[in-house]
């Protein structure tokens, strides 16, 4: 156990909501419950002031500053893991997380995480509040991550991601053909029937959660796009694209059926078939820096399993337009219950 300090600011939209609730909501680590115990015992201030009582309401804004003896839930023993370092100065690391990572110990995952690794590269990290650990990629997420090694690095990151400073672009396979980009503005919350899943709730049911996405590809069943995230709530781009009926190729919890195209060769079936994890990378990672306050921004490929995904996707156009301009297609074709018909220059009359 360790004197720990959290601190945020309330965004102005929380209005009116309790103390114990925004903070329940900020520091989602850490169940309702105990938030209430910390308030109770004088742990948090509120603009500089102690407030014991839960039900505070507030105005948005304000910058709260919780001070606690936090005691790990989890083991948070120090593992010899190797970590892909993409950038690295005295306050901070940027880290291209691989595909099957889990960032931190929970239920089922009690080592082998990003912090175990961090704990044993980077021991003063133990003195940084959740070991300087500001943000989260799912576990078969790949890509861009940034860590905080002193506490005023922590603190001025997680003012910048609540402001919505960081920038964070991701690249996502979806199922169907997308027309066009959009903006996805949706609250998040807990599924109302299964628990371990989140899913797009009524308002004032979940968190604010708005998501940008473009078209950067389109393929005959599936569709590349490009989302970048204005909050960052839990497998937030996961839930939108599958709200919006795009759901991510592979993806175990919010993936939709499986498309496959017609006429397609057998071995890229097989690829797609064995496609188990969500195609999702955070490629691109833009922020200020916490210290020298220099604009800085990274950017890492895709892992090596989408890489190969996407190129199957396109091979698979390319074959097909020449099948088609061969004539090597059938008459009618099906997919999901729909006909089509191809249509040949015999088919067309003369003016």
């Amino acid at each position: 156990m360790s004197s720990q300090q959290l601190q945020c600011v309330i965004p102005i939209d929380k209005m009116g909501q309790r103390l114990d609730a925004a903070l329940a909501e900020q520091f989602s680590d850490y169940s309702r419950n105990r938030v209430q115990d910390w308030i109770k015992a004088g742990c948090v201030s509120v603009d500089g002031q102690i407030k014991t009582k839960p039900n505070v309401k507030l105005l948005g804004g304000e910058r709260i500053v919780l001070q606690a003896d936090i005691e790990d839930e989890v083991s948070s023993e120090a593992q010899d893991i190797e970590l892909d370092i993409v950038y690295e100065d005295d306050d901070i690391l940027v880290i291209n997380k691989p595909v099957g990572m889990v960032v931190h110990p929970g239920a089922g995952n009690p080592d082998g995480t990003l912090l175990n690794a961090l704990l044993f590269h980077y021991p003063e990290v133990r003195e940084v509040p959740r070991a300087g650990i500001v943000h989260r990629l799912d576990k078969d997420t790949s890509g861009l991550m940034v860590v905080a090694k002193t506490v005023p690095a922590q603190t001025h990151l997680v003012d910048q991601l609540q402001r919505h400073d960081v920038e964070r672009v991701y690249d996502a396979v979806v199922i169907g053909k997308m027309i066009s980009g959009g903006k996805v503005d949706k609250p998040i919350g807990r599924h109302p029937h299964d628990r371990k899943k989140m899913s797009v709730v009524p308002e004032g049911a979940g968190k604010h959660a708005i998501s940008h996405y473009r078209v950067l590809e389109r393929f005959r069943e599936h569709t590349l796009v490009r989302v970048q995230l204005e909050t960052g709530r839990t497998h937030q781009i996961r839930v939108h694209m599958s709200h919006l009926g795009f759901p991510l190729v592979g993806d175990p919890v919010y993936g939709g059926r499986l498309r496959i195209p017609r006429q397609m060769e057998a071995e890229y079936v097989d690829y797609i078939k064995g496609f188990n994890r969500q195609a999702l990378h955070a490629g691109k990672l833009s922020l200020t820096h916490p210290i020298t306050q220099k604009e800085m921004t990274w950017r890492v490929p895709m892992a090596d399993d989408m890489s190969e995904l996407i190129d199957i996707l396109r091979e698979d156009v390319e074959a097909f337009a020449n099948r088609f301009e061969q004539g090597d297609y059938d008459e009618f074709d099906y997919d999901d219950g729909i006909e089509w018909a191809w249509v040949t220059d015999a088919d067309i009359p003369n003016e």
